[in-house]
């Protein structure tokens, strides 16, 4: 099952069904099938609150997933500071929905096994995002 709710902030508009589809269809694509997901939309500083508490780190960021998968079967937290979509939306001249889509689906690739940090794996998990994005568009 996957949910949506939002702390302290307003939800941002999304049709459920239709997000929730592409996501078990991005997860497919990993030979993945979809658990229990919670994206959990919040401010900057409820981001910062969690990163600190959980992972000893103190600086805002627009995700951070809580990965609780069993096998191929994925499972987790997802909280997403909807202040920092803006933001880099913003700074990279992008619409605020397609950013916002492209943190929504970066939480469920990290939940396949991609990762972003070390070398050449940045390129590696825009090029999983820029498939997963024009599979979401494809569908509308």
């Amino acid at each position: 099952m996957i949910s949506y709710q939002a702390i302290d902030i307003k939800m941002p508009t999304l049709r459920r069904r239709e997000v929730t589809a592409w996501i078990r269809s991005v997860a497919a694509e990993y030979g993945k099938s979809v658990g229990d997901i919670a994206y959990i939309f919040c401010n900057d500083e409820k981001i910062l609150e969690v990163n600190r508490e959980y992972l000893n780190h103190d600086y805002y960021t627009d995700i951070i997933t809580f990965d609780y998968c069993e096998d191929n079967r994925i499972s987790g937290d997802l909280f997403i500071s909807l202040d920092t979509v803006r933001s880099n939306a913003e700074e990279q001249g992008a619409e605020y929905e397609d950013e916002l889509f492209r943190v929504i689906i970066h939480g469920i690739l990290h939940l396949c096994g991609i990762d972003d940090k070390g070398p050449g794996e940045r390129e590696i998990m825009e090029a999983a995002e820029n498939k997963a994005l024009a599979m979401r568009k494809s569908r509308a």
